[in-house]
């Protein structure tokens, strides 16, 4: 019995292969969407932790149970402004990370 040789490739090569390569707008709205959806779990996680529930964290920050639905399901039109609003009405610290030309610039 012969046995074959199994081919293997990293996450990325895989990306680049069936998504699109790296600073290809497919590639790039891909990764954006995928950021969308880790900080939503991360309101979500937050918000359950803080034992809320949607419809409270909403008059938090006086939107309705629905919009936070859509933040933690990734319906990809929230702002930054709303992220950070979030997390501060439920007094979690987050750290955004910036990169531009090689240099970084982190915001506490």
């Amino acid at each position: 019995m012969a046995t074959e040789k199994i081919k293997q490739a990293t996450l990325n090569q895989l990306k680049d292969k069936y998504i699109g390569e790296v600073g290809t707008q497919q590639r790039d709205e891909y990764e954006f969407n995928l950021q969308l959806d880790v900080i939503g779990e991360m309101i979500k996680k937050a918000r359950k932790e803080k034992k809320l529930t949607q419809e409270e964290l909403g008059k938090l920050i006086n939107v309705q149970k629905a919009q936070i639905s859509r933040i933690e399901n990734n319906t990809n039109n929230i702002s930054l402004e709303t992220i950070l609003k979030v997390f501060k009405a439920m007094n979690v610290k987050i750290k955004l990370k910036m990169e531009i030309d090689d240099n970084e610039l982190i915001l506490a």
